[in-house]
């Protein structure tokens, strides 16, 4: 209502990329402050310097001088995850683009551009129109929330592109507005609106509810655009069209015939009642939404556990140097192998199925533990089965986040020998990041990935299939199939059908402590 959720987003939301946090229908919201914010104060600002400066051409350089600076200020303080939601939502970072948009206003007015231009003009037009949508359509595919690039060049050249075609498409005398005129661009143009706004609530109240998308992702997804459409033509025409044309100078008027006993507006009146209690339930949902459920608690393991591995941590440190020599000698090994085991240390195996050779394997060697919320919920369990466990664990983390932790314990000489990655659970990820991922490690350590079991987002094969990719690449790294392992074991999980309960976690933990004994056994 004020303009302002942009900012507020800044400090309080959480990544606009995150798509497995509790995320809020709300959140794409953000621009539309932007645009607000705009339309509020351009006016004011253009009526100044058209008073002041008056030259056309001095006020275009400003503009230019203003969306270049704007660029560059993305560029400056993006500094890595910590600053992503400073520059994707922050007000004069992302101003170029609507500057850019006031600039070819400025210096390319449609109403002043010569319809009959020369056949050389034309086509120079049609070839860098055409140019700007292959550029367009490239950066589509290439530019992503995690990519550096995106916020240090990327989207402003993005920008550049949007607003050269624009031009292309204003000028009279040019072909491209004719082309890529068809009643389908027409209808999406006039309907954009609603798209934009109602498209995250279908996607995430859909996807809530919906619990086995990755299963058909095609067809869930095109179950999601076919809602979207559908709403956005009926908001349309019921509402935005409606509200469009109508005379706001009568709404005093219409307020007080719609309560006239003999009002014109008749029977038409009772569809306020059920409308009002429908708006009604659907804000106190959103209000009090999540409830004190299994939501809630899994939020609390999670952040009581976080505590618990951060105390475990600075222990398991210590004792790492000492267990790496350990698990090196293979003669103190075997001989430890022999030993009984404490009573502490039987009902900790029990406990999660594990045998005296598996559990005494896995409860010696040195493991630094990289992972998401699944990783957090689950860290206090692995750390009762290893002992020398270090675990880094953050919600919403993604695999371009990951490089950076591994990078910062390598320098300080804090990488155990075993290296267990969980990550997937809220983006997809692509070759290349893995490969830098294990790069950032170095060969002399082995790394155990474990899959993802992600049913309620599409990118769950493919996260699976590109961590098989890994596998076959690099000689250290090795799979934990926990997507197979759990796949019909509807009952290990919380409500979201992704984290493992307390049930889960066991077998989960029981998973990674008999792989990782068993590529022991074998050496």
């Amino acid at each position: 209502m004020l303009y302002v959720y942009n900012w507020w987003e800044v400090g309080h939301g959480q990544s606009y990329f995150d798509r497995f946090n509790g995320e809020s229908p709300f959140t794409h919201l953000w621009s539309l402050s932007i645009e607000g914010q705009y339309y509020l104060i351009w006016p004011l600002i253009l009526t100044a310097m058209i008073l002041i400066i008056r030259k056309r051409r001095s006020i275009a350089n400003i503009l230019l001088v203003l969306a270049i600076g704007s660029g560059i200020l993305m560029g400056v303080l993006y500094t890595g995850p910590a600053t992503l939601n400073r520059v994707y939502y922050g007000t004069d970072t992302r101003m170029f683009s609507i500057v850019f948009g006031a600039l070819l206003a400025v210096i390319w007015p449609s109403t002043h551009l010569k319809k009959n231009v020369t056949t050389r003009s034309r086509w120079t037009l049609d070839i860098i129109g055409l140019a700007s949508i292959a550029v367009i359509a490239y950066l589509y595919f290439q530019l992503s929330g995690q990519n550096t690039f995106t916020y240090r060049g990327g989207m402003f050249i993005m920008a550049v592109a949007s607003t050269t075609l624009i031009a292309a498409c204003a000028h009279p005398g040019a072909d491209v507005n004719r082309w890529l005129t068809n009643p389908v661009f027409r209808w999406i143009g006039t309907r954009s609106y609603g798209i934009y706004l109602y498209q995250f609530p279908v996607m995430i109240f859909y996807e809530i509810k919906v619990q086995n998308i990755a299963d058909h992702p095609l067809m869930h997804a095109t179950i999601e655009i076919i809602l979207i459409m559908i709403i956005s033509e009926l908001s349309y025409r019921y509402i935005e069209a409606p509200l469009r044309h109508y005379k706001y100078s009568n709404l005093g008027r219409s307020i007080y015939e719609f309560f006239q006993p003999n009002s014109i507006y008749g029977w038409k009146r009772l569809w306020l009642v059920p409308a009002l209690l429908l708006i009604g339930i659907s804000v106190y949902g959103s209000a009090i939404s999540p409830t004190k459920d299994a939501k809630n608690v899994l939020q609390e393991n999670i952040s009581q556990n976080e505590k618990t591995a951060n105390t475990k941590n600075k222990a398991a440190l210590a004792k790492q140097k000492k267990a790496s020599k350990l698990s090196a000698n293979q003669k103190r090994m075997k001989k430890l192998l022999k030993k009984k085991l404490t009573v502490k240390q039987y009902k900790v195996a029990k406990h999660y199925g594990l045998n005296k050779r598996q559990y005494l394997l896995a409860y010696q060697q040195p493991l630094t533990a990289i992972g998401d919320s699944i990783l957090a919920d689950n860290s206090r369990d692995l750390q009762n089965v290893f002992q020398n466990a270090y675990v880094s664990a953050a919600v919403g983390r993604q695999i371009w986040q990951a490089g950076q932790v591994l990078t910062q314990m390598k320098k300080k000489n804090e990488l155990a020998p075993n290296i267990l990655i969980n990550l997937g659970t809220n983006s997809p990820m692509t070759p290349q990041q893995i490969n830098s991922v294990v790069k950032s490690i170095g060969p002399k350590h082995q790394i155990f990935w474990v899959t993802t079991h992600v049913p309620t987002r599409n990118w769950e094969s493919e996260v699976n299939h590109t961590i098989a990719g890994a596998a076959k690449r690099h000689k250290n790294v090795h799979i934990i199939d926990w997507h197979a392992y759990s796949l019909n074991h509807r009952n290990w999980f919380w409500n979201d059908n992704v984290h493992p309960n307390p049930k889960g976690n066991i077998y989960y933990t029981h998973l990674i402590a008999k792989s990782i004994s068993e590529f022991y056994d074998k050496k």
